[in-house]
């Protein structure tokens, strides 16, 4: 039996690719540019499949070592192995790219198989990291935007078309709500990403005269904010509390459906839980049905940040 994958993580800048063995350890990590390619989506797989080859001779493999490759990415569809319509790849904003079938082909035949980010990160997190023995748990991302990956009875739950989980774009604020990426409004990332979070801090900045240090940060990101916070500030901190309440009523409505053990978190944003946990716990026990009250943990990420990407990617390709 092969005991190496390969995982690789597509983001919006950059592509991330690792060879992994069976107990999680990454042997060699390679990074392409994602950005570089326009509306090229062969080249882009090309120089992809390149670096694929490259990470595995780094490693000491060769490709026939090789059980499978997994791939996360935006808009990752696990059904059809497309990535399809997103906004951040130039090389797929406008189509559905037949990433998976172009990526097999580009390395003789070698199995791909596809999911977007935030599911493959539930993936890693059930083989290498704090949801390990669940079989019924819920993944939040915290980054850029709010992604989720829906884990029921062992299985990741993809929907009739591959696109199910999309809990970042459940609404959490019904009368006018921030607009969202998205093209709606009040959405949960809208409040609760990195980028929310900063909006948030900017729009009580403006609305009162209260002393904070972050009147002194020109582009406020919510690194600013956490550290803003981890010197006592506030305002910051109150932004951690308002953010992780949301979070909590949100997560209340997510259990009522799938009555899971914990939801795990992850991503930048996930980095201020000292602020953000106890908010989230307490709001979430508020509203949440009765016969799930203090029943489901909130937990973090376990995995290694650096690695983590890569990990859940690879996760897939055990099935292969």
């Amino acid at each position: 039996m092969k005991e190496f994958v390969v995982g690789v993580d597509v983001g919006g800048q950059t592509t991330k690719i690792g060879v992994v063995d069976a107990r999680g350890d990454v042997l060699s990590q390679t990074i392409i540019r994602t950005d570089t390619y326009g509306t090229d989506a062969a080249a882009y797989i090309a120089a992809l499949a390149d670096a694929v080859k490259d990470s595995v001779a780094q490693s000491g493999k060769t490709m026939d070592d090789i059980r499978g490759i997994g791939v996360g990415a935006p808009n990752g569809n696990y059904y059809t192995g497309e990535v399809a319509f997103a906004p951040n790849l130039a090389w797929a904003a406008s189509a559905a790219v037949p990433f998976s079938k172009m990526l097999s082909e580009a390395l003789d035949g070698m199995p791909v198989s596809l999911t977007n980010d935030a599911n493959a990160a539930a993936v890693g997190e059930m083989a290498y990291g704090a949801a390990r023995g669940m079989k019924n748990f819920i993944m939040i991302t915290l980054g850029t935007g709010v992604g989720s990956g829906i884990v029921i009875d062992g299985k990741v739950v993809y929907g009739h078309d591959g696109f199910a989980g999309e809990l970042g774009h459940v609404t959490v604020v019904r009368q006018n709500g921030r607009a969202c990426g998205c093209g709606r409004h009040g959405c949960l990332e809208a409040y609760c990403s990195a980028i929310g979070v900063a909006r948030t801090a900017r729009e009580w900045l403006d609305a009162t005269d209260e002393p904070s240090s972050l009147r002194d940060v020109e582009n406020i990101s919510s690194k600013d904010i956490f550290d803003a916070a981890r010197t006592g500030d506030a305002l910051a901190i109150r932004v951690f509390e308002y953010t992780g309440t949301i979070l909590g009523r949100a997560f209340a409505d997510f259990i009522a459906f799938s009555a899971p053990e914990a939801i795990v978190l992850f991503g930048g944003l996930a980095r201020a839980k000292e602020f953000l946990y106890e908010p989230i716990v307490r709001a979430m026990n508020e509203n949440v049905l009765k016969i799930w009250k203090d029943k489901v943990q909130v937990v973090f990420s376990q995995l290694k940040e650096s690695d983590a990407a890569i990990l859940g990617a690879s996760a897939l390709a055990w099935e292969l």
